[in-house]
């Protein structure tokens, strides 16, 4: 099983996102991350969807993709080929005991501390993916109370000729 990342810029209106979510479903194929927003014009979103399968279910989801009326174009990135980033927000709860340990991991994953109380902190990073899974692992031994993570967004890498 092979990962694609398929950027697909589509007209901003409502309905769209469940016409290409709609497209994955009836054919099978899994959504593994899925982000849209706006993009400079209003008028048109960017869906960054990361989905699987060997070479002709990642040939036939292009070609189901292109063939939407409200699709106006589709890049197709290896991993190589762009920049990902994730953002994810993590509430846990602390005490005396592991705070020095949550504030460790903070320092060396990059991660800040954007909200506290007595007993929780809420964490936010912006980081790969796989970062962002590295990080929940290191949080399995502290009591992770809440979770909520964007998805996948990527770029193409700058090139001279773009």
């Amino acid at each position: 099983m092979k990962k694609q990342i398929y950027s697909v810029l589509v007209e901003n209106r409502s309905g769209v996102l469940g016409k290409v979510a709609g497209l994955f479903a009836r054919r099978c194929f899994n959504i593994d991350s899925l982000a849209v927003g706006e993009t400079d014009s209003p008028d048109v979103s960017c869906m960054t969807i990361v989905s699987g399968g060997d070479e002709r279910t990642i040939e036939q989801i292009e070609k189901q993709l292109n063939k939407k009326l409200d699709v106006i174009k589709v890049k197709m990135f290896k991993e190589e080929q762009c920049i990902t980033r994730e953002l994810m927000l993590v509430k846990v709860k602390y005490n005396k005991n592991n705070r020095k340990d949550i504030m460790e991991i903070c320092d060396i994953m990059n991660a800040e501390i954007v909200d506290m109380s007595k007993h929780f902190m809420m964490i936010q990073i912006c980081d790969v993916p796989e970062r962002i899974k590295l990080m929940l692992q290191l949080f399995q031994s502290i009591s992770i109370v809440e979770v909520a993570r964007t998805g996948t967004l990527a770029l193409s890498k700058c090139m001279e000729n773009d």
